[in-house]
């Protein structure tokens, strides 16, 4: 049985979920703060997290931010429509996925699925051997950990899945909406700017200068690929 947080300062939404999600055979735990979804987090094995953004006391933000210090749950922002700001923000700092109120129960349910699968399975991820190696880039896919010139580098969960796919299939260009369905799972709809959002964020933590990359590169008009470099 897999654990579900739930954090949400709406108590309706709460229940709504949890009678979607029990169906499932989830374990649900509940919090209406950032703070008591922190202070279960860090007591629980909780395998997928929803999220509110905007709560009291302690906002989905301010929380996603800390969680990303001690685990890479998937977290899904739970989002109104006029956040697209905290949106962007929320995947910077390491969010999975985001669903918009008022959101559809089947494509809630499927999305978990889908990041629960790639969180407790190596399996989910691209065939690949045991550690990839391009240039100064190392990932090692039995403990989903990623070096760079041999320091370690922290990756949320779809950040590694991202690079572990692309690694795989160094030199072939990817489109935006082609990398969601890869490493998703889901059909993608209007997905570039979350795409877009992740590679940034790659950059930053593998490149030596993020504003002219050495490994992932653009290909305007088309998407992304892995530079082929010699080890």
């Amino acid at each position: 049985m897999y654990n579900i947080l739930i954090c949400d300062d709406e108590k309706d939404i709460v229940s709504a979920l949890k009678i979607y999600l029990k169906g499932e055979d989830y374990r649900i735990f509940e919090a209406y703060n950032g703070t008591q979804a922190l202070e279960i987090l860090r007591t629980e094995k909780i395998h997928c997290v929803l999220m509110d953004i905007m709560m009291p006391e302690t906002d989905g933000i301010t929380a996603l931010s800390e969680l990303r210090s001690f685990t890479n749950v998937p977290v899904i922002f739970l989002t109104a429509k006029s956040e697209d700001v905290d949106k962007i923000v929320g995947l910077n700092l390491g969010a999975d996925d985001y669903v918009t109120k008022p959101f559809n129960p089947i494509e809630l349910i499927a999305r978990i699925k889908s990041h629960i699968r790639r969180y407790v399975m190596l399996g989910s991820l691209p065939e690949s051997p045991d550690t990839l190696r391009i240039g100064g880039i190392e990932l090692n896919a039995v403990d989903r950990t990623v070096t760079v010139d041999g320091e370690p580098v922290k990756l949320t969960t779809k950040e590694y899945e991202i690079l572990c796919f692309l690694m795989t299939n160094a030199g072939v260009i990817y489109s935006p909406s082609e990398i969601y369905r890869r490493v998703w799972g889901n059909v993608p709809i209007g997905v570039d700017n979350a795409i877009a959002v992740h590679i940034r964020h790659l950059r930053e933590k593998i490149e030596i200068n993020p504003a002219e990359p050495r490994y992932l590169k653009v290909v305007w008009g088309r998407g992304y690929r892995f530079e082929k470099i010699d080890n």
